[in-house]
């Protein structure tokens, strides 16, 4: 090995000049580096995203304080948050059907001979029996509101006289559907709020009060009556009729008026 040159040994301090050892053998290097050290190795988790699916491999990296390097160190690389997903064989790709020989299934590649499953374009609908009544029309139907008719939807609210007679109404009061809301005893929503009233036989009242519903039950209207009660029965809405139907149905009317009166006048005579 060379010296080092007179310039460079003179401008180096003599504490911090390198002290050169030669051996006479080959190894150049400290024989305390030669004692086994414990490599220490943490896991780091690699995502590496494919083209179809995503596949997770473990790799094994020279070990760093996690500080440093901002590496977690990997219990179960199985069970964690980015790593979640069917089991492995679980899920399976649909077959891509061939058009031929040359796709490796066969001439037909499954599809058959012939028939209309055996050519192009979409095929046949769900539920279709080739012309014959179909199951979904051969079951039969449920009425009303089960089978999603609107039959069985209810036409009113109903309040019974024994929710009135809790409810504290003075003599003389109105009871109606306003007033049962203020009072907390009806809270109609969705449909409801378009539902008028009826009044319900359950119970009993002793108070006279006026009394607002679109319609009355039998046992209702005969308490109701033996307490006392005014009863007022409200108009429903009126459907809705062709102008020509309603022109119809105004001369009938009046018509049959004239034929009541005229049987009235011979009743008197």
């Amino acid at each position: 090995m060379a010296a080092l040159p007179s310039s460079l040994s003179s401008a180096l301090p003599s504490a911090s000049r390198p002290s050169l050892h030669f051996h006479s053998f080959p190894f150049k290097g400290n024989v305390s580096n030669l004692r086994s050290n414990n490599l220490k190795f943490t896991l780091v988790k690699l995502h590496l995203t494919g083209f179809r699916e995503r596949h997770s491999r473990i790799v094994a990296n020279e070990a760093a304080p996690a500080s440093a390097a901002g590496v977690v160190p990997i219990s179960d690389p199985r069970f964690r948050l980015d790593n979640l997903g069917p089991q492995p064989g679980s899920r399976k790709k649909t077959k891509r059907k061939g058009r031929g020989i040359s796709a490796g299934q066969g001439k037909s590649c499954g599809f058959g001979m012939r028939g209309q499953k055996s050519r192009s374009g979409p095929g046949v609908r769900k539920g279709f029996e080739g012309g014959q009544m179909p199951l979904y029309r051969r079951i039969p139907k449920l009425r009303g509101i089960a089978g999603g008719m609107h039959a069985g939807l209810p036409k009113y609210v109903p309040v019974n006289l024994k929710d009135i007679e809790v409810a504290g109404f003075k003599e003389g009061e109105e009871v109606s559907l306003e007033s049962l809301k203020e009072k907390g005893l009806i809270n109609p929503s969705g449909r409801e709020r378009m539902l008028p009233l009826k009044i319900l036989g359950d119970g009993e009242i002793s108070t006279k009060l006026l009394v607002k519903a679109r319609a009355f039950s039998r046992s209702a209207k005969g308490k109701l009556e033996a307490a006392g009660c005014s009863l007022t029965v409200l108009p429903g809405r009126r459907k809705w009729v062709k102008p020509s139907v309603a022109k119809n149905l105004a001369r009938a009317e009046e018509y049959f008026a004239k034929k009541r009166t005229a049987a009235a006048a011979t009743e008197m005579t």
